[in-house]
């Protein structure tokens, strides 16, 4: 059912997306579509939900700079797929409260499997100590999502590695650590 989904998104977009469409893909009546999902949006939050089942992990490349490479590269593969499924679900999310909360489940979830880029990173050395995991994959990767989603430009090859090396810099300059607390022991 879920692929059926996927590959309707694909085709059609959100706006073309129909619970008899899926059904008729799927090779199932329509009353039991409706009957599980109730409306598209559960449809989607359900193909955003099994997107978080999965044993997907950030590359290990034995560099801050070359995992958010890696990792900006798997971006720009995904959002310039044929059909563009990945585009659609985050227009998706935009017109549909059930999609919207179910990827925001699915961003939370990648945000907390890729930490360990940035864990790895400061274990190396080349972060500061309480460097903002979560401020520095941001600023890693959203020269993508800007790029191939607000401005709707071409992939460009370089923009993976320009991103993560600007990022890299940045956090090893400290950018992205947090202050000591004010009631922590000078260290």
């Amino acid at each position: 059912m879920l692929e059926a989904v996927l590959a309707e998104l694909g085709e059609h977009g959100y706006d073309g997306l129909t619970m008899e469409a899926v059904a008729a893909r799927a090779g199932v009546h329509r009353a039991t579509v409706y009957r599980r999902w109730n409306d598209v949006g559960g449809l989607l939050a359900d193909v955003l939900d099994a997107a978080g089942d999965d044993d997907w992990g950030p590359p290990d490349t034995g560099s801050l700079e070359g995992d958010l490479a890696a990792l900006n590269q798997e971006i720009q593969t995904a959002m310039a797929a044929e059909p563009p499924i990945m585009a659609a679900l985050i227009a998706a999310s935009f017109r549909s409260e059930k999609a919207a909360r179910a990827q925001q489940r699915l961003w939370e979830d990648r945000y907390t499997r890729c930490e360990i880029v940035v864990t790895r990173a400061a274990h190396r050395g080349e972060l500061p100590p309480r460097t903002d995991a979560r401020r520095l994959l941001i600023a890693a990767t959203a020269p993508l999502y800007h790029h191939l989603v607000l401005l709707r430009t071409p992939p460009d090859p370089a923009l993976p590695g320009h991103a993560a090396r600007t990022a890299a810099l940045a956090a090893a300059a400290g950018a992205f650590a947090e202050p000591p607390s004010a009631n922590a022991p000078p260290g």
